[in-house]
């Protein structure tokens, strides 16, 4: 289970403070898959920050009692001073896992060569992209944070994309951004909807995406 505990989120602008959300408590069980929804400027990608660590609300604590991931493709994390194969061993020893395991599986998956011996900074997006998809495949969590992956790369690689995720999504559950409803439908089976500030959960599907449209028109 993940937990938000009273979550406030804001940011300073130079007017006032931008909320993202308000004194919030929201429960995502475990063996449910749930998808993000909210307008554009809703907060979707920063609450999935927020889920997986990559920030600090500024009150209220957020509880990971399950292996969660970063958001797949989001190679921000990541140190770009260093090398892709520096990187993968920082990770693999963060997450308990055998770096030369992960070193293969990345090497065979992203198809970037000697590149994995250049630092971040010098990749493309799109072989960034998928260093970054690549490394989220490596590690099996319990629950896998997806926020719009771009895809990327010629057709034979996005098909591969899509059977390791399916083959991660099989013992895993999701909570899933995307603007594309048949996707939430597909994967998710209850959705949140973020409305100025605050959490909306939807057992029902449809009843969620029926309330994310009336606020998208």
């Amino acid at each position: 289970m993940i937990t938000l505990d009273n979550v406030t989120k804001f940011y300073k602008t130079a007017a006032h403070r931008k909320f993202i959300l308000r004194n919030q408590t929201m429960h995502f069980a475990s063996g449910r898959s749930y998808g993000l929804l909210g307008v554009n400027g809703a907060g979707k990608s920063t609450t999935m920050r927020l889920i997986s660590g990559a920030e600090l609300p500024n009150k209220g604590r957020v509880r990971r009692q399950v292996r969660v991931s970063w958001p797949l493709g989001f190679a921000n994390g990541l140190n770009h001073q260093l090398s892709g194969k520096e990187n993968l061993k920082f990770v693999a020893r963060a997450y308990g896992e055998d770096f030369h395991r992960v070193l293969r599986f990345v090497a065979e998956f992203a198809e970037i060569g000697s590149y994995l011996n250049e630092p971040l900074r010098t990749y493309s997006s799109g072989m960034a992209a998928r260093f970054a998809f690549g490394l989220s495949m490596a590690i099996e969590f319990d629950c896998y944070l997806v926020d719009e992956i771009t895809a990327v790369g010629d057709s034979n690689f996005q098909r591969r994309c899509r059977e390791a995720f399916m083959a991660r999504r099989a013992k895993s559950d999701v909570i899933m951004i995307s603007h594309d409803m048949n996707t939430i439908k597909d994967y998710c089976d209850a959705v949140v909807v973020l409305i100025d500030g605050h959490m909306m959960q939807f057992d029902n599907v449809e009843e969620g995406i029926a309330t994310y449209m009336r606020l998208n028109r």
